[in-house]
């Protein structure tokens, strides 16, 4: 009955209102056909766009002939070289700076941990996870440092997203080096605060920003690092000191790349430069390159690490890290305090390194006093074939290609130990120059 009424309704509709009601119904059908259309790559992974890029740019780079070059299982521990499906290669790959992953008092202590505290200790620190080596490695940070306490995370990465992230918020200023590592970039974003990258290295041109931004902020974060692990620089750490200090800002070093390696004994771009421990408010490290273990610190006041150990999120809610990191880490630090020759052995590595690839006409960049070597080739292809080409004659060396580094700014990366060998780095060196011939 009411379907019969409804349709003798329309019938008695003027030729206008008919019109006007079917074009209301083809509307109401497109919106309602178009809000029903939900693209494919919106919800499968696999269709993702930039899943299809990643894809089309390995596809690019395994036509070059040794196949995909990432994830190759090292079957072994990475010091001077590598072995790889059985063969050994000279490595420059690895961030075992100081040769301590593998040395037999780092492995022993590392096995001794486990007998006593087990693999994890399977809980927040704050709440049960707290071990006599967690307070025994925080301490041993701090004194070799310099500063009245550290705190560690299970992860770099982790470390500086977490940090920044929690001290810094809405009302705050972080100015950053725009060449550093995305885990200090993650944590600006998460802050919530305003942040500036200044020109890389520049501390005229922070100084500039500061005295223009100052006055509209609480507090105020710079960042920097103490060697970028890009082009293996290292920024005026002095002048940056004064310019944070006479604008009163905190100021943070990221040292994952420069703890270990610079300085007379190891102790780090502060140590370089002769600068008081006690006037860069954060130091940052990690555990894994110089110190053969996993995991990252912040270095710094009493009042500073006290906080975070109570609030950071990545701290807090974390598991703390293994009994076998932790002593591993303990042991590195006592086998550098006991021999810093290494790092004097480290120096001259890197120093004949440059001085022989400087003789080829190779480009290094700006990395006259660091351990992490660039060779800048700029094609990113050619930097593949290259690393191909050393590879097939016995050394592995990765490459870096956009976008890790600028588009035209492809290049080798080599990362020097102390357990390098003279005739390694010059048949590395010589080899490099003939193919580097070639490949043109």
């Amino acid at each position: 009955m009411t379907n019969r009424s409804e349709s003798e309704g329309r019938a008695n509709l003027s030729p206008d209102r008919k019109r006007a009601l079917l074009a209301r119904l083809l509307e109401r059908k497109a919106k309602q056909a178009a809000k029903g259309e939900i693209r494919e790559e919106y919800y499968r992974f696999d269709l993702y766009p930039e899943y299809l890029q990643l894809k089309q740019q390995l596809a690019s780079i395994e036509s070059l002939g040794r196949g995909n070059p990432f994830f190759v299982p090292q079957e072994g521990i990475n010091r001077d070289t590598t072995t790889i499906g059985g063969r050994e290669l000279i490595d420059y790959g690895t961030y075992n700076y100081l040769g301590m992953c593998g040395d037999p008092a780092v492995s022993a202590a590392a096995k001794r941990a486990i007998e006593r505290y087990g693999t994890s200790v399977s809980a927040s620190r704050l709440i049960s996870g707290e071990k006599p080596l967690h307070r025994e490695l925080e301490r041993a940070i701090a004194d070799f440092v310099g500063t009245e306490d550290s705190i560690v995370y299970v992860g770099g990465h982790a470390t500086n997203v977490t940090t920044i992230a929690h001290l810094f918020g809405q009302r705050d200023l972080i100015l950053y080096d725009s060449l550093s590592h995305n885990s200090i970039f993650q944590g600006c974003l998460l802050s919530g605060a305003s942040i500036v990258a200044f020109p890389h290295n520049d501390w005229q041109a922070l100084d500039l920003i500061l005295h223009e931004r100052r006055d509209r902020y609480q507090r105020v974060l710079v960042a920097i690092e103490g060697v970028y692990s890009t082009d293996g620089d290292i920024p005026e750490l002095p002048a940056f000191i004064e310019v944070k200090q006479r604008h009163k800002a905190f100021l943070m070093v990221d040292e994952a790349h420069s703890i270990g390696t610079m300085g007379r004994f190891g102790r780090g771009i502060g140590e370089h430069f002769g600068v008081a421990p006690g006037d860069v408010d954060l130091w940052m490290g990690t555990l894994s390159k110089s110190f053969a273990s996993c995991g990252g610190y912040i270095a710094g006041s009493r009042a500073l690490v006290e906080y975070l150990k109570y609030t950071a999120p990545g701290f807090v809610y974390s598991v703390g890290i293994s009994p076998p990191n932790a002593a591993s880490a303990i042991a590195a630090l006592e086998r550098l305090k006991a021999e810093p020759e290494r790092v004097e052995r480290l120096h001259e590595r890197a120093r004949l390194f440059s001085s022989l690839a400087c003789e080829k006409g190779l480009n290094t960049g700006p990395s006259p006093d660091s351990v992490v070597i660039p060779i800048l080739v700029g094609d990113s292809l050619k930097s593949v074939r290259l690393s191909n080409a050393l590879f097939e004659r016995g050394i592995n060396v990765p490459f870096m290609i956009y976008p890790s580094v600028p588009q035209n700014a492809a290049r080798l990366r080599f990362f020097l130990t102390c357990t390098h060998t003279e005739a390694q780095i010059r048949y590395t060196v010589e080899t490099l120059g003939r193919v580097v011939n070639e490949v043109r």
